[in-house]
């Protein structure tokens, strides 16, 4: 039997603007990721000005959007700003498309090798005129985006753009005005519009990662119907207060996370919880912020609302998994710093090496032009962020809350799971099997009844049954004083003006007390003892049914070559026949919950690499000790976990899930690295021209070309990911 200590609710604060705080997530989850793609497209727009000077947003022209109803500084702007950068990249790359038809139409290079020829008077002025507007205009992200890097001290991706570019305008501007050489402007152009076009892919493919969050955010209503004096009144979201009475319509959302008082209805919170069935709901049911009502009104009176509610709480917790780095992301970004350094090298590099060759210094630039563009390190610096902001966003919209990134990403090294048994491995639906007295003073029925004051208000699933067979009898729940949790044992209380115990048999051990011969039956029963006045009185037998889903579970965790051990408080023989059903590697029976920690310990230093699960509170010590620590069962109460992981549902099936996509999760990582590096690698000596005496050169549009699929292929791999979540 486990701890039925309840655990305090979280108080509301009074007036929360929720909505706005929603919308300023909104902001902050598209320009986190701006950020983390360390592309610095951002600098397109201008952001930083505009934080600098604090401007008015709405004195600003956003088109035909619609600011109304919220203050124009908040998240829809961040939304449109990001729409913005994107149409921004799109303008850019077709005025440039335009500019680079004539450009390749009035270059020589281009008449000699198709054959023709086309020169107007003054036909390379006209090629430099056409071609500043490109580099200004076209390149002016790139420009933009070195700076900004130049003045943070770290030089990228932006960096080896706009010099690939500089260096070509320049060199090809001086041609134009005396230098002997070839012009390189139809090459120039090629670069850039193939740039724009890469990086306006890839930002709709990375702006993509974040819509599952973006979604979250959004689940919440604009306005609630606050019942007041047999009124209705629709008030705005961030008006609502704690204790506050609304009313849900059919089909509209819940405003706010709280309890029903009246009316009954079943509730979509799939997109909350990962649960695909509507879950029904009647009075005295929470109910959470954001779940969809079915097909009946129902009246709820508000527990949290804003920065309490369970839905801020899952966006706050994505948010941060997705900001703090793992070991691998801390991996790629070295990689991506130190690529860019080997790039800046291997490109002066090459420049020297066929000038000293004795080659013309056009050629020998446009090899250093090459290798600058084809070593961007942009599918590396892409290649785990994308992951990581898919990963957590998907997972929490299956009920998968991640908070230990890292941990996460080695639930893959899983070789042992151990798992709690009551509401885990089993339905923790218990149903009263026996009643029986061992001291003549009290019927089986008064040990029933006087026990049932202290479960009444506990809502462990041993106390549920309790209930629900004193229900059945008809039985008059008598008062209770002085109520107290014994810690991972049991609970005690005065009824009646005796002092009544409701225990586990780690108790009765502890206490030197007999546990009588008849106690246990075969059946896989959960026993637990009541006391009365310091004596053993009597027992109560419950049964819990095996979830149906752990056989399964316990099948995939086999075949990915991981232990399932069982650590419960149940007495020998309910464990073993759990175990032995189950087909289980073993169990600890008797367990209380601080002896979790020492077989969590136990198993480490034979080598293990553990995995508990438990429920967050009772077992926080273990969770912190295993290696991965999962809280299970939390439901909506995510603030007080101390795990690496929460799964919002106590099914086996979604562990099994966690797990396989942890796995799923690396390997996105690992085959975005490989990709990303392995493409540098090969690419990087072709574009200096080691294969020139074969005949074979690349140029720098094609270099381009390949740059940015890279880029996509590390993107649309990632996207793949979303299809890696075991659905329910």
């Amino acid at each position: 039997m486990e701890n039925h200590e309840h655990h305090p609710g979280h108080k509301g604060k009074g007036k929360d603007p929720a909505k706005e705080e929603g919308k300023e997530k909104e902001t902050e989850i598209k320009d986190n990721f701006t950020e983390k793609t360390k592309h610095g497209q951002d600098a397109a727009m201008d952001h930083s000005k505009m934080k600098n000077k604090k401007e008015d947003h709405s004195k600003m022209n956003h088109g035909k959007d619609d600011h109304s109803g919220h203050n124009p500084g908040h998240g829809k702007m961040g939304h449109d700003h990001h729409k913005m950068m994107i149409a921004d990249f799109k303008k850019r790359f077709w005025v440039t498309l335009v500019l680079t038809f004539p450009i390749l139409f009035f270059s020589p290079m281009i008449q000699d090798f198709i054959g023709y020829e086309f020169l107007l008077p003054g036909n390379q002025y006209i090629l430099f005129a056409l071609s500043s507007v490109v580099y200004f205009y076209g390149g002016w992200p790139f420009l933009k985006g070195f700076w900004s890097e130049i003045k943070k001290g770290a030089p990228g991706m932006m960096t080896l753009i706009a010099m690939a570019i500089t260096v070509a305008y320049v060199y090809s501007s001086a041609t134009v005005f005396g230098l002997e050489g070839v012009d390189f402007f139809w090459e120039l152009a090629t670069l850039i519009a193939i740039m724009l076009i890469g990086h306006w892919i890839e930002m709709k493919s990375v702006l993509g990662a974040s819509k599952a969050l973006q979604l979250l955010v959004s689940m919440m209503p604009a306005e609630a119907h606050r019942v007041k004096d047999d009124t209705i009144e629709d008030i705005k979201l961030e008006d609502l207060l704690k204790d506050d009475l609304i009313l849900v319509k059919p089909g509209e959302k819940v405003p706010a996370d709280g309890i029903i008082i009246e009316g009954s209805s079943y509730l979509n919170e799939s997109m909350l919880t990962g649960e695909s069935k509507p879950v029904k709901k009647e009075e005295k049911d929470k109910v959470i912020g954001g779940s969809v009502n079915g097909n009946g009104s129902i009246q709820v009176k508000v527990e949290h609302t804003g920065k309490d509610s369970y839905l801020n709480k899952v966006i706050t917790m994505v948010e941060e998994a997705q900001k703090t780095k793992s070991k691998m992301q801390n991996l790629s970004d070295r990689a991506a710093k130190w690529l860019t350094y080997i790039a800046l090298a291997i490109g002066f590099g090459t420049l020297a090496v066929w000038l000293i060759l004795g080659f013309p210094f056009v050629y020998a630039l446009e090899r250093m032009v090459t290798v600058m563009v084809i070593a961007c390190p942009h599918a590396l610096g892409l290649a785990i962020p994308l992951v990581v902001a898919i990963s957590t966003a998907v997972s929490a919209q299956n009920g998968l809350l991640i908070r230990n990134r890292t941990a996460f990403e080695e639930s893959r090294k899983i070789s042992v799971l151990l798992f709690d048994k009551t509401g885990t491995l089993t339905k923790g639906d218990f149903g009263v099997t026996r009643i029986e007295s061992v001291n003549e003073t009290y019927s089986s029925e008064e040990i029933l009844r006087l026990s049932s004051a202290l479960e009444q208000s506990s809502e462990h699933p041993i106390a549920v049954g309790v209930i629900k067979k004193v229900k059945e009898d008809n039985i008059t729940i008598p008062k209770l004083e002085n109520f107290n949790a014994i810690t991972g044992k049991g609970v005690e209380a005065n009824v009646e003006g005796k002092q009544i115990k409701v225990v586990s048999p780690g108790y009765l051990k502890d206490e030197k007390i007999t546990i009588p011969e008849d106690a246990y039956s075969d059946a896989a029963e959960t026993v637990v003892f009541v006391l009365i006045d310091g004596q053993l009185a009597g027992y109560i037998a419950l049964a819990d049914e095996i979830r149906p889903e752990s056989a399964e579970a316990i099948k995939i965790f086999k075949k990915n070559n991981i232990k399932v051990l069982m650590a419960t408080g149940d007495n020998e023989i309910t464990a073993k026949a759990v175990s032995d059903k189950l087909g289980l590697d073993g169990y600890y029976a008797e367990v209380l919950p601080h002896q979790k920690v020492e077989i969590v310990k136990e198993l480490q230093v034979k080598g293990e690499f553990v995995a508990m699960t438990g429920d967050g509170v009772n077992d926080a010590p273990a969770l912190a000790q295993a290696n991965v620590g999962i809280a299970v069962g939390s439901g909506t109460d995510v603030a007080a976990e101390t795990a690496d992981i929460i799964l919002v549902n106590s099914n086996p099936q979604d562990i099994a899930n966690l797990i396989l996509f942890g796995k799923a999760t690396y390997n996105k990582m690992i085959q975005n690295l490989i990709w990303a590096t392995g493409y540098n690698v090969v690419a990087i000596p072709l574009a200096a021209g080691v294969l020139y005496s074969s005949g074979f050169v690349l140029g720098p549009a094609v270099g381009a070309v390949f740059m940015s699929l890279s880029t996509v292929i590390v993107a649309i791999n990632a996207q793949l990911l979303k299809r890696k979540i075991g659905k329910k």
